[in-house]
């Protein structure tokens, strides 16, 4: 049943925050390692194991919309491969050196039906990959004693669960969710300002790793999102030329 499968992806971000957090204690989690290794056999036997790529152009050749003085065969329609989702193995249990994958294999699965997620799942994602990365940022304004509280249960959260490993396998889902909540179709503004608090912190955490990869990616993900909340996004074409009636020499 597809709206039984929507609910079911609808609590992964708690299913994977929790776990994550909690496999820290070393203690065991029998339930949530259940529901992710199903998750899990799902998406390997829909995808009978195989790795999802997709082509893309290899710009070390010449372009079919320039002239070049070789006479050469033009090799600019050959294609390199891009592994977007390496291939899975069957695994019956979770172990340390799978669990980024197995849970990378959910975050996964939800970004493939997120536009049908409604917008509470994906701003608990952004909770907790604020408290993943291990940074929480107060936001600039006045101190209340609202505002005190819900700081120091952020604070009280993050120190409880504290900063988690964050390997390529699970911060390239995450940044793929995050990068629809900031650009996608929804004008969710409540939804943009935590993707980006959470981009801000695991761009943090890059620097603090000095992991290069995924500095170049959440500091990418982060320009991006400024276009977006500031219109730039949608009202610059830069593929539309400019119409001008002065001739600049």
């Amino acid at each position: 049943d597809p709206d039984l499968q929507l609910i079911v992806l609808r609590y992964i971000p708690i299913i994977a925050g929790v776990y994550l957090c909690r496999v820290a204690k070393r203690k065991p989690q029998p339930g949530f390692e259940a529901v992710l290794l199903a998750l899990y056999a799902h998406e390997t036997t829909s995808r009978n194991g195989q790795a999802v790529t997709m082509n893309v152009p290899d710009l070390s050749h010449p372009s079919l919309y320039h002239e070049t003085k070789t006479t050469t065969k033009n090799n600019s329609t050959c294609l390199n491969l891009a592994i977007v989702s390496p291939s899975l193995e069957p695994h019956g249990t979770v172990r340390s050196t799978r669990r980024a994958r197995i849970v990378g294999v959910a975050l996964e699965l939800y970004f493939s039906r997120i536009s049908h997620m409604p917008a509470s799942s994906k701003l608990e994602f952004c909770e907790f990959c604020v408290i993943w990365s291990g940074k929480i940022e107060p936001e600039n304004k006045k101190v209340e004693q609202a505002e005190d509280d819900k700081d120091e249960d952020q604070c009280k959260a993050a120190t409880e669960f504290g900063r988690i490993h964050l390997p390529w396998e699970l911060v390239q889902p995450i940044l793929r969710i995050l990068g629809h909540c900031l650009v996608g179709p929804e004008r969710n503004k409540e939804l943009c300002e935590a993707s980006m608090r959470a981009a801000r912190s695991l761009y943090l955490r890059a620097l603090h790793d000095i992991d290069a990869k995924g500095i170049l990616a959440t500091e990418s993900l982060l320009k991006l999102g400024k276009m977006s909340i500031d219109g730039d996004y949608e009202q610059v074409d830069h593929t539309e030329i400019p119409k001008s009636n002065v001739i600049s020499l």
